[in-house]
């Protein structure tokens, strides 16, 4: 089952049966709370813990939470509303629960304290990745491993305890009596691993495989995270780079994202892109290499910043040829949607040094300036025009009402009706 997430993605757990927030806020002045009075009946929809969601909205709100599991009563400190943490939900939902392969809800964390690693699962598609650990809630997570965690820190402790008993032959009563023992537990230990040479089958060596291969994904994607963003940018920039000089770059868009998301670089994407498939012929290139630049920039202006940092960029390198077609490349890519109108105002008003000298960077803009007025005229012939639609409308009616008049009898169409106007 995978969630729509164009819809509000809490609303699509209705059919989870998840319920909406409920939220009351309690006390006056500086005691003033919002208790969710629902948080355990909405966390076990998601199949986390309550204090995850409450914490999640602490750490968005710059906020102190307060559990009592007991009592069932769920606090984040001050005045908030039921809305406002209901879209702060879907965040954490996006973040701490949907698959990031299929959108599917039906998830497992996978905590490992000693390695400060939140591994997580998809039962539907069998995705296994490594979570973003840093996000504020996700140092409460490596800290607060759910109750029933495999591995967890509680269980680690309880199985250590079992052990230490077993080996001064000391401890409970059921240890005394053999006819008491759980025979899994005595024989497992502390031992997690399977003892595959019980079974030869076909699908068990298969199983074996699956299950080793999973655990080297598991190992990459850990090691690669764990790096610092510059190996990990130069990562991606070998992954585009050997597409390219494979002759695979046209058709590897949605890799090529993948591998973005998975290094955690797609921000960064765009200037990577434009480093390696844009030169002194950006403008047929922009064209061939639309859907590739689509994938980062739409809805994401972050992205859209950096490729705008990589076209800086490309000017330095071939300035004789770029330097003077500056506004026509600029609305090349507006134009192909790739950077959207208040980005491109917003980069016009600050001259930076972030990607070139503050001298070029200075040419770059001042070439800029004529697409840039043409920019700003057409937003306010456009909120000019939005206003005066209604009265040009109306002044159009009437028009047409009195050349009615002379015509004879006509059909006329207002808006969606329609009538017969008769002459004199």
């Amino acid at each position: 089952m995978s969630v729509n997430v164009n819809r509000s993605v809490a609303d699509q757990f209705y059919r989870y049966k998840m319920p909406r927030l409920i939220a009351k806020v309690e006390g006056k002045g500086n005691g003033i709370k919002t208790v969710i009075v629902n948080m355990t009946d909405v966390a076990k929809a998601l199949s986390r813990p309550p204090t995850y969601p409450t914490k999640f909205f602490g750490c968005e709100l710059g906020a102190q939470t307060q559990f009592d599991a007991k009592n069932d009563r769920f606090i984040v400190n001050g005045s908030h509303e039921a809305n406002k943490l209901q879209d702060m939900l879907d965040i954490f939902i996006r973040k701490f629960v949907l698959c990031p392969e299929c959108d599917n809800p039906e998830t497992d964390l996978h905590i490992n304290p000693k390695k400060q690693t939140i591994g997580n699962s998809c039962k539907a598609c069998g995705y296994r990745g490594m979570l973003d650990t840093r996000h504020k809630l996700c140092t409460f997570i490596l800290k607060n491993p759910p109750e029933n965690e495999p591995g967890s820190v509680k269980e680690k402790k309880e199985k250590k305890n079992r052990k230490k008993d077993k080996e001064n032959g000391s401890g409970s009563v059921e240890a005394g009596n053999h006819n008491d023992i759980d025979a899994p537990d005595a024989v497992d230990g502390d031992d997690d691993d399977e003892d595959w040479a019980e079974e030869t089958t076909e699908e068990a060596q298969r199983r074996r495989m699956e299950e080793i291969s999973a655990h080297a994904k598991n190992l990459t994607l850990s090691e690669d995270l764990e790096k610092t963003l510059e190996e990990r940018v130069n990562i991606f920039y070998n992954f585009v780079k050997q597409k390219r000089e494979d002759g695979a770059i046209d058709a590897a868009d949605k890799e090529i994202l993948a591998e973005a998301e998975r290094l955690d670089v797609t921000a960064m994407g765009p200037l990577i892109l434009s480093e390696l498939l844009f030169d002194e012929n950006i403008r047929d290139q922009i064209k061939k290499y639309k859907r590739h630049f689509l994938r980062f920039c739409v809805n994401n202006k972050k992205a859209q910043k950096y490729l705008l940092g990589g076209f800086e960029c490309l000017v330095k390198l071939h300035q004789a040829q770029l330097l003077p077609r500056v506004p026509v490349i600029l609305k090349d890519l507006y134009d192909a949607d790739l950077v959207e109108e208040d980005v491109i105002l917003s980069w016009a008003e600050k001259v930076s040094k972030k990607y070139v000298s503050k001298e070029l960077a200075k040419e770059i803009h001042a070439k800029a300036a004529p697409f840039i007025k043409w920019l700003k005229e057409a937003e306010e012939e456009s909120e000019g025009s939005e206003e005066e639609e209604a009265e040009d409308e109306n002044v159009e009616v009437l028009v047409r009402l009195s050349t009615d008049i002379f015509i004879g009898p006509c059909k006329m169409t207002i808006g969606s009706e329609q009538g017969t106007t008769a002459g004199p």
